[in-house]
């Protein structure tokens, strides 16, 4: 009965080390087919599925405890979303008439903030500074495209203050 066992338990991490495999071919996958795009609207739509396969490097990382490793990775992900964003700058002039690439980046860097904060609040005060540093990045990139997104919005100070009706 012990030699069943055992082999259940290598099955068990042979599996386990496939699907590492397979994770970071996925992602170095991925990573090609970005770096590859031209058409900034599809390279918008890569950059959530990159942000994932490289947020759950991240994670294997931290668990491994290799915070440096997985802060790089997370630079990664903030310098995937800029180079998005700066290709779509170039060949989009109106964000808001034309919002395709941008909505699809803007979902995938709030994301990204999101899974951060998860992160950031698992770690010690002192682990946390360059994961926060990227957070901010990715924080103010998120406000800058919400502004071309939504340039007038609701609330937004107007310009000028409208004049009150008479009467």
């Amino acid at each position: 009965m012990p030699a069943r066992g055992s082999c259940w338990l290598a099955v068990v991490l042979v599996a386990l080390v496939a699907g590492a495999l397979v994770a970071q071919d996925r992602t170095a996958d991925l990573r090609s087919r970005f770096e590859k795009e031209t058409d900034p609207v599809r390279k918008a739509h890569l950059v959530g599925q990159l942000a994932d396969a490289e947020f759950r490097n991240m994670h294997e990382k931290i668990d491994a405890g290799d915070l440096a490793a997985a802060a790089e990775i997370a630079g990664r992900v903030r310098d995937e979303a800029q180079a998005s964003k700066k290709s779509l700058d170039a060949k989009v002039r109106d964000p808001e008439a034309h919002p395709d690439g941008y909505k699809q980046l803007e979902i995938s860097v709030r994301e990204s903030i999101r899974r951060l904060d998860d992160i950031l609040v698992s770690l010690a005060k002192d682990e946390q500074v360059p994961l926060a540093e990227v957070r901010k990045d990715l924080e103010e990139l998120d406000r800058q495209m919400i502004h071309q997104l939504f340039p007038k919005r609701p609330g937004a100070a107007p310009a000028t203050a409208p004049e009150k009706p008479k009467g």
